[in-house]
């Protein structure tokens, strides 16, 4: 059971995983790291959602804590809840914590926990310790499900109206894929106010996602939305909790790394942290115009950072775009989607401003199937075998062991790093051209079979 509480979040397969007895535990213990009294939870579309609250509200209420139940919504309005206020017992309050239950990307059989205490990502060791917690507490607690209800929906619609009201009168064709997640539960709601002319796919809620599976980093998933493109001037996909982003237009699928050149450059000096996935590129032109910083990759390590270094935008490969420019710095890729259009009713040419980025080549990520407890040793000995190379292996000119190595040569680099969530390595490589990113990952992938 302890395999569920992961780096980033909470995480395993309803009734199995996720039973009803360790769904209330979860919510008592958790609650019990609450200092404040409210705690905010939301839930995704998918069809055990409904019934993790009730248990999870349990768990929360026999620890004294009073629950405020958002019903169906995305995930940036649960975070959003942290920064509002709501009346309840006659008292304007704002949440001590939220928690958003849901599946995010994963199969429909799957579901879980993002968590936010005062205003801060709960994960990695705190979440480690609370899975101890869990795994040995002998608690029985009866089923207690009672909330009060708040309206965080309307609240964040009204604020994105307020923000991007200038948008009324866009004039491009917007197309929009929800994936039968929740982004258009907000999203609907708010280009019809804006009166945006936009064709939605799957806009429908429905948690066994009957279309396609609800995650736009997987090109397969986008075939749908770049046939609507011929239509369309720009499209955006979501994945099922919608706080990651695909932005397409008729000839671009635009990764996260480039996406954050794109809007840095809107930007004074700006200061914008990315992950060791991130392309060489993004750090290249971002230190033209302000600062780059690499960290580790993960939405919670992200945020984290950024409030360290003041940072202005952050970003991943996959879609994660957090602003803390004129927003609160989490990943929300409702508020990601109304910031592209606002550039491009600005003047902004997507595709021109990627035809002017240097050009290099860049593999997908290549997954090496391994073991929970081998990945994090095969990284520890690459790192021993990388002070030594064979004989024939590129030049090495730096390694960044922030997370992963990321193995700097002349002309491009390779990144080996253990998932944090599955038991796979993640590799990935890019170069000046495909062939020295061959020969790089060539040299990386021999030197990882002999670790293996």
């Amino acid at each position: 059971m302890f395999s569920i509480f992961r780096e980033y979040d909470i995480r395993g397969i309803v009734d199995e995983e996720l039973s009803e007895d360790t769904v209330k535990k979860i919510g008592y213990h958790l609650g019990k790291r609450i200092e404040g009294e409210y705690v905010a939870v939301g839930y995704d579309a998918r069809t055990h959602s409904p019934r993790l609250f009730g248990w999870l509200a349990s768990g929360l209420n026999a620890a004294g804590k009073k629950v405020l139940g958002m019903g169906m919504v995305p995930t940036p309005v649960n975070y959003f809840s942290n920064y509002t206020d709501f009346l309840i017992e006659g008292e304007k309050i704002t949440p001590s914590a939220s928690i958003m239950i849901t599946g995010s990307h994963n199969p429909p059989r799957y579901n879980g926990f993002k968590i936010t205490v005062d205003k801060k990502p709960f994960f990695a060791e705190d979440i480690y310790a609370l899975g101890e917690e869990v795994v040995k507490s002998d608690i029985n607690i009866e089923d207690d499900e009672r909330f009060f209800e708040i309206d965080a929906k309307n609240r964040y619609i009204d604020y994105m109206i307020e923000q991007f009201g200038f948008l009324k009168g866009f004039d491009k064709k917007v197309a929009a894929d929800c994936g039968n997640g929740v982004a258009a539960v907000v999203l609907e709601p708010i280009f019809n106010r804006l009166g945006i002319d936009f064709t939605g796919l799957y806009c429908t809620p429905d948690g066994t996602f009957p279309n396609h599976h609800p995650d736009p980093s997987v090109e397969e998933n986008l075939k749908d939305i770049k046939a609507t493109l011929k239509d369309a001037d720009v499209g955006f996909a979501y994945d099922g909790d919608a706080d990651r982003i695909a932005v397409l237009t008729k000839k671009h699928n635009i990764p996260g790394d480039i996406l954050a050149v794109i809007l840095a450059k809107s930007m004074e000096n700006p200061v914008v942290v990315g992950e060791v996935k991130c392309s060489q590129v993004m750090y290249d032109e971002i230190d033209k115009i302000g600062r780059s910083v690499m960290y580790k990759t993960g939405h919670s390590n992200l945020k984290v950072k950024m409030k360290e270094v003041g940072a202005d935008l952050a970003a991943e490969v996959s879609g994660h775009l957090f602003f803390a420019d004129r927003y609160f710095g989490y990943d929300d890729a409702i508020y990601a989607t109304l910031r592209v259009m606002e550039l491009i009713d600005k003047g902004v040419d997507l595709d021109r401003e990627i035809q002017s980025l240097p050009k290099l080549y860049t593999t997908p990520e290549i997954k090496v199937k391994t073991s929970e407890k081998r990945k994090f040793e095969i990284v520890k000995s690459l790192k021993e075998r990388l002070k030594n190379p064979p004989q024939g292996f590129p030049k090495i000119t730096d390694i960044v062991d922030i997370d992963g190595v990321r193995i700097e040569f002349e002309q491009g680099w390779a990144l080996v790093r253990a998932s944090n969530t599955t038991p796979v390595l993640v590799t990935r490589f890019e170069a000046v051209d495909e062939k020295r990113a061959r020969e790089y990952k060539e040299a990386v992938m021999g030197l990882l079979e002999e670790l293996m």
